[in-house]
């Protein structure tokens, strides 16, 4: 419904969820079940992470495993099932600094009782000036958009984690073979994903490796790379044709810095259970959790934020 402040016509909703994961979709299916009809903001990464995954074998009820985008595409049908509404966009600027929240999405602001926020986080880069240039051209972030443009090319992994090892693993069904460079000898991934990618014959690994530079902007294309070992430090060449980079991730808190209490790396400090520095506003997902970061996790915390959403306009009234 529209609520006229001024001259200015406002549309209400009692729930906005940020985000359109795992974690959004199950708000979306909870609140959407409430009656209270909820208004999903599918974000710049629509699906978010699973949406750039291939199988999911750890999701439960699905012993042969699911593809990511069909598991979020069946969660988003199941929230519409039960009338939620899904709008295209990211929120621009945000108001919370009294209730009725506001949010400006794509140049129009809307006004909500509570707003759940799933917004994930995205990929980090290495911040090389060559590497921006090239993003798209060679250089990419996800393996399961850009890896069948490199069969039987040279391909290169940065990271050390469970992420690097899946996109490596994932990366050998195209590339020639597959290098993975991390810049110290110790690895974060958990040992079964790390000895899954030891045992493929098309990985090899370089530790105490950075990469410096890479080539080459002139061309519009990626060629090779510069690596430096950070204990020697030498530096050489190589040549690959693809560069893909597992470094972590930044979560989607920009609208909210000063608003909402954040942690050092921008990730939303939690209240307990789904609960905000800001009463009436909620978080779920990635864009919390920086210990988890799965799909089950995530869809739990969106049933739990909903949950508290649903609890806090029943109090009120609504």
């Amino acid at each position: 419904m529209a609520k006229l402040q001024g001259s200015i016509p406002f549309l209400m909703f009692n729930v906005v969820i940020l985000g359109s994961g795992c974690a959004g979709n199950t708000a979306a299916i909870y609140t959407a079940r409430a009656n209270l009809k909820p208004l999903v903001v599918c974000g710049h990464e629509p699906g978010g992470q699973l949406s750039l995954t291939t199988v999911v074998e750890n999701f439960p009820g699905f012993p042969e495993g699911i593809d990511g985008p069909e598991l979020v595409d069946r969660m988003k049908r199941q929230a519409e099932h039960f009338g939620a509404e899904y709008r295209a966009g990211t929120v621009e600027q945000a108001d919370l600094s009294k209730r009725p929240f506001r949010l400006k999405l794509e140049g129009e602001w809307i006004e909500t009782r509570t707003l759940i926020i799933a917004t994930g986080a995205s990929a980090r880069w290495l911040g090389l000036e060559n590497e921006a240039k090239l993003i798209g051209k060679g250089v990419s972030s996800c393996a399961t958009c850009d890896g069948f443009f490199f069969r039987d090319k040279r391909i290169m992994v940065v990271g050390g984690g469970d992420s690097a090892m899946e996109e490596a693993i994932f990366l050998t069904r195209f590339g020639r073979d597959v290098t993975i460079v991390h810049r110290r000898d110790q690895f974060r991934a958990s040992k079964i994903m790390l000895d899954r990618a030891r045992a493929n014959p098309k990985i090899s690994f370089l530790t105490n490796t950075v990469v410096a530079d890479v080539y080459d902007t002139s061309q519009g294309f990626v060629t090779g790379v510069k690596l430096k070992n950070v204990v020697t430090g030498e530096v050489w060449d190589r040549e690959v044709d693809g560069l893909f980079i597992a470094i972590g991730h930044i979560p989607n808190t920009k609208p909210f810095v000063g608003q909402l209490e954040l942690d050092s790396e921008g990730y939303i400090v939690s209240k307990g259970g789904a609960r905000t520095s800001v009463e009436g506003v909620f978080h779920a997902g990635d864009v919390q959790d920086r210990i988890y970061r799965q799909a089950i996790t995530a869809a739990g915390a969106g049933c739990m934020a909903a949950i508290e959403a649903e609890r806090f306009l029943e109090a009120e009234g609504h």
